[in-house]
């Protein structure tokens, strides 16, 4: 594991999330549950994060996107008057924490109530105390406030990243050329995966290969990547066995373009994982063989990074054990986030697989 680790949050009154205390991360969280018991939106609340964090102040653009503050406080501004969260990242010199209190302003935003960040040295006994950011302003402080604390404690949130790989339409970017330059990391909706591909056939070889072995296994048909620049900017484009033709992009299914992406980013050198890796539903549009293929990646990415998955599928559950899941359930208005009880369950175990524990509504999680 890495000697970064995200090892609890608070959240409250995001969405359906009424409560969630003291939550403390497994190496790898599957998140299950129904349609509407709140898996995506605990996924979508680190993307929220992530947009709040980002240094061209983007809060209330993410804000209005969402629908404004009204959609996104719990039960609406009648019920929930502010967003309170805070999160604890360790690292190996001590703890680090930021916590936020967001409410509700006219005619329909969210604005700093509180602010806060620390950092508490495991060289020193007790908790260091809280610095404030301030009050009343729009857009994050913590970015705008430069010394060593905040920029430690900035760089770890900001690598708290939520990929989805759902977008394959026509015009989704990952179809299109992207520009050569910009394949250092890749995006959170893979819309530089062909110049983050060639940024590893150029220059981490090993990887690069370990990438194409992986889409092999997945698609036989497959043969490698042509990736090459146009005027700085590059194509997905493959060849397949038996055949010298080439083709692109356009030319893929829904189910092979995120195959390559989810192999891309979780085959790629593990020192670029991010500290917490967020995926929601990885398995939709791919083939049972795929699932297994990417679950198995995930289990190789959870030595390390954290990884959440939101997933709706069984055979995905299947490729993990009872201590990884987290079940969602939906009580009125609220979800209520629990884990299974795994010594209660291993009588279960000697005839069931772990999907078929969920599927069969032993642990909840079903509607």
């Amino acid at each position: 594991m890495s000697e970064i680790e995200l090892k609890s949050f608070n959240i409250k009154g995001y969405k359906t999330i009424k409560q969630i205390e003291n939550f403390e991360p497994r190496p790898i969280n599957i998140l299950i549950g129904p349609n509407g018991a709140g898996k995506s939106n605990f996924i979508s609340f680190f993307k929220f994060l992530s947009w709040m964090l980002n240094s061209d102040g983007k809060l209330q653009e993410h804000v209005a996107y969402l629908g404004g503050a009204n959609d996104i406080l719990h039960d609406g501004v009648d019920t929930t008057k502010s967003i309170d969260a805070e999160i604890s990242i360790n690292n190996k010199f001590g703890i680090n924490e930021y916590k936020f209190s967001l409410m509700f302003a006219k005619p329909d935003k969210l604005v700093f109530r509180e602010e806060f960040y620390r950092f508490s040295s495991f060289k020193k006994e007790g908790q260091a105390s809280w610095s404030s950011c301030g009050v009343g302003h729009e857009e994050a402080k913590l970015p705008q406030v430069n010394n060593k604390t905040t920029n430690v404690i900035l760089n770890l949130l900001r690598k708290l990243i939520v990929y989805q790989f759902h977008n394959t339409s026509d015009t989704a970017p990952m179809r299109l050329k992207w520009s050569q330059s910009d394949g250092r990391w890749l995006k959170q909706n893979g819309e530089n995966l062909a110049s983050f591909l060639y940024r590893l056939q150029e220059e981490e070889k090993p990887y690069y290969m370990r990438i194409v072995r992986y889409v092999r296994l997945v698609l036989p048909f497959f043969d490698d990547f042509v990736l090459y620049p146009e005027f700085g900017q590059i194509l997905l484009r493959w060849k397949e066995k038996g055949t010298n033709k080439e083709f692109n992009a356009g030319q893929a299914s829904d189910g092979m373009l995120r195959t390559i992406a989810l192999i891309s980013l979780l085959g790629q050198n593990p020192k670029d994982l991010p500290t917490v890796l967020f995926l929601d539903e990885p398995e939709l549009g791919l083939h049972p063989s795929a699932i297994d293929t990417v679950a198995g990646l995930i289990k190789t990415a959870s030595s390390h990074c954290q990884v959440f998955v939101a997933t709706q599928s069984i055979s995905l559950v299947n490729n993990f054990e009872l201590e990884d899941l987290v079940v969602i359930d939906r009580k009125g208005r609220n979800s209520i986030y629990h884990r299974p009880d795994s010594n209660s369950l291993k009588v279960y175990l000697d005839d069931f697989s772990v999907g078929q524990i969920w599927e069969k509504n032993i642990i909840g999680g079903r509607p």
